[in-house]
């Protein structure tokens, strides 16, 4: 049934959105240990320029053991607690050859369905339609990709790869938590090693991530009440566990973008507050150009954004 979801819902996203994503899209229904795999190789893929800095160093460095200990600690622990919560999942890293695909972790929608008795064909049209909305955003947009993992390797190479550095940090990171603070709020992992100065680059991925997830939700939402029966009730449930899934949600707890920025609130209240300005069809500029992407400043004004992008528009409403 999945597979069929998938489909439906490239219909209604395209249509609504009026992007047109290449291709045809692949559903992969996979356990929590298969996607934990998957999301491994797409991590290597996303941190390779980093992974290869880091390896030159730690092979010099004494404490390389223990170093490689906390890393793999660390990434481990991640990636179990998110299998657990994740239901669906563009994979924008995952290999050409190997297609264009869309994950779902069967025993996590299942375990759902049951135990708050959704019906399987609407609770999955709904998942697959956010899915299938993200594909069409790094698909459908031809520069979104690779502005996107730029961004990304950006952010990741500000980090400093010293051994020592890592060590130092993961040890400021556990008294923060000591002191009940979240050492990831202030920009994640890359924040921990990078200087203050080096930092500005994290906010500029801030305000894209809030965007794709904020016109992830609309989407869903908006075509969700039109045609998923209980919409209303699998949306206010699943805003209650909320976490973000997937290589997203893994960006997300390395940046400290999910505590930092609420970039699902955010970026909704951005698209929403877009057209109620502009109209239905005010977002589409959006995907014209990365100099039209709101800047971290125009997330919490999106009036601001309008009329930088399309100032005619703003002027005559």
């Amino acid at each position: 049934m999945l597979f069929r979801s998938t489909a439906d819902a490239e219909l209604l996203v395209s249509e609504y959105t009026g992007l047109r994503a290449p291709g045809s899209v692949s559903a992969r229904v996979l356990d929590r240990r298969d996607w934990v795999d998957a999301n491994l190789v797409s991590m290597r893929t996303m941190l390779e320029p980093l992974l290869d800095r880091f390896g030159r160093n730690l092979a010099r460095s004494p404490i390389a053991p223990v170093t490689r200990r906390i890393a793999a600690g660390e990434v481990g622990a991640l990636l179990g607690y998110m299998a657990q919560r994740v239901l669906g999942q563009y994979d924008l890293l995952v290999p050409d050859d190997a297609g264009d695909a869309v994950y779902y972790v069967g025993g996590n929608i299942l375990a759902l369905e049951k135990r708050f008795a959704f019906r399987p064909r609407d609770f999955r049209l709904w998942i697959a339609i956010h899915e299938v909305t993200h594909r069409m955003q790094f698909t459908g947009v031809p520069w979104m990709r690779d502005h996107f993992l730029g961004l990304v390797h950006k952010a990741f190479g500000l980090v400093d790869p010293d051994p020592r550095t890592v060590v130092r940090s993961f040890t400021n990171a556990i008294e923060e938590v000591r002191a009940g603070r979240n050492p990831l709020d202030e920009g994640g992992i890359a924040a921990l090693f990078a200087s203050p100065e080096q930092r500005g680059v994290l906010g500029e991925v801030q305000a894209l991530m809030s965007l794709l997830e904020g016109h992830g939700n609309v989407v869903m939402d908006d075509l969700g009440a039109r045609h998923v029966a209980g919409q209303e009730r699998m949306s206010r449930i699943l805003q209650q566990r909320r976490a973000a899934g997937g290589l997203t949600g893994l960006i997300h707890k390395l940046l400290g973008i999910e505590q930092k920025m609420k970039q699902y609130e955010v970026g909704e209240q951005f698209v929403r507050g877009v057209l109620a300005a502009g109209g239905p069809r005010a977002l589409d500029v959006v995907w014209e150009s990365p100099d039209h992407l709101p800047r971290s400043e125009e997330i919490a004004d999106p009036t601001a954004w309008l009329r930088r992008v399309t100032p005619a528009a703003v002027a005559s409403s």
